[in-house]
């Protein structure tokens, strides 16, 4: 009885959240149906979560199928509305269920990829994707996500876009690709994503970012001078000079893998977090220091850094490395505890994809795919909001590697 009146409950903040939050920012009726259709696509239990078994799960009826798939498509492809308005309004009613337990105060880029048969989808081409851990066809999105201790929320997404489809005027075409939209690194679209989150006053003062972003001096900088600070992994060959107790520099520079090896000895296991079946633990060392880039700034004027070294069991040598302003006041378990709340970003990306059918599109323009991911992150949204309400401080946490069905 109980699980009966929650459910109802449940269903009840649904289609609230739908018709009135997010409802709100889609102006008229027929858009705001196709949205909940779209959504409730996604949140149900089909293996397949596209516009065409979405639409037959729906109707029911094989002769309206067509009828409501093409409803779908036009509302992903070619129908007007504010994908970041969207996203903004599920970010915050995320983001204040979350914080009844707990703040904000971790912000998390990375990127995924979308494997893809073809040449047509928007922005695909044969690239590096972590999600493959090679070079494979597919689409890349870079993410920015907020996290608490407990639980992360993906608020925004941009397309990665080649030069090979940004300079080719035909593909611009064929994928409706607006005129706006220029050729942007990685690392710009994510400066992007922090730009618009900073001036919608999203809480959080720590960005983490792996070493495809984190290498760029110049992203670190930026980051710097909005007043974050940040946890940025970085390649073995990033160049430092190590700094001994009085911030004096301690001699030639050296690679981030060099000083770690040089400095074996000082490695000590650290358990950062308990989890669901055992400890979760490693061995790191920390060394003062700062960073040498060809960016016009004195060594002299570096800010110095911590470098985090990470030597995973079994392994012959480190193999990850992190440079982060956190204080120097704050604790060694609790610097490494904030660091990898990245790698949970994986287990996020698994949920988007594996529950909520992140990559299930099958339209090839570049509107229907950020409506697409738009429609995704609230649903997302809406399920983060409900597991922190199933599971209340007062009741057994249910740890950070809950999946999104425990809302769903």
């Amino acid at each position: 009885m109980r699980e009966n009146r929650r459910e109802i409950a449940s269903a009840a903040r649904l289609e609230e959240f739908f018709a009135d939050r997010i409802g709100a920012h889609l102006k008229d009726r027929r858009k705001r149906e196709s949205f909940a259709m779209y959504a409730y696509g996604l949140l149900g239990d089909g293996e397949r979560k596209s516009a065409e078994p979405i639409a037959a799960r729906a109707c029911g009826d094989p002769n309206q199928t067509k009828r409501l798939q093409d409803k779908l498509l036009h509302f992903l492809g070619r129908a007007v509305w504010d994908d970041r308005a969207v996203r903004l309004e599920a970010a915050r009613y995320a983001i204040e269920a979350v914080e009844k337990r707990a703040p904000v105060t971790v912000w998390i880029v990375d990127d995924t990829g979308f494997l893809k048969q073809g040449t047509h989808s928007v922005g695909v081409q044969r690239q590096y994707t972590g999600s493959a851990g090679k070079i494979a066809n597919c689409q890349v999105g870079v993410s920015l996500a907020v996290a608490t201790d407990s639980e992360q929320i993906p608020i925004d997404f941009e397309l990665y876009l080649p030069r090979s489809w940004t300079d080719d005027a035909a593909r611009r075409r064929e994928a409706r690709i607006p005129e706006h939209v220029v050729f942007k690194t990685k690392n710009d679209l994510a400066l992007d994503m922090i730009e618009r989150a900073i001036a919608a006053e999203i809480p959080g003062d720590i960005l983490l970012i792996d070493s495809a972003y984190g290498s760029d001096s110049g992203l670190r900088n930026v980051v710097r001078t909005y007043g974050f600070d940040f946890g940025a992994a970085v390649h073995a060959s990033t160049k430092v000079v190590r700094l001994d107790g009085s911030g004096r520099d301690l001699g030639k520079p050296t690679s981030v893998l060099e000083l770690a090896l040089r400095t074996q000895r000082k490695f000590r296991r650290l358990t950062w977090r308990e989890g669901t079946c055992k400890p979760l633990r490693s061995r790191f060392s920390f060394a003062r220091i700062k960073t040498l880039n060809d960016d016009g700034i004195d060594l002299a004027d570096r800010e110095p850094l911590w470098l985090v070294s990470e030597w995973l069991e079994g392994e012959i040598a480190p193999s990850k490395f992190i440079l982060t302003t956190l204080p120097r006041r704050m604790s060694k378990k609790e610097i490494v505890r904030i660091l990898k709340e990245r790698w949970r970003t994986e287990r996020m990306y698994e949920d988007l994809k594996g529950e909520l059918g992140l990559d299930h599109f099958e339209g090839r323009s570049f509107q229907g795919w950020h409506h697409h991911v738009s429609v995704a992150l609230c649903c997302y949204a809406f399920v983060v909001a409900e597991r922190v309400r199933a599971f209340p401080p007062s009741a057994a946490s249910p740890g950070p590697n809950s999946s999104v069905e425990v809302a769903a």
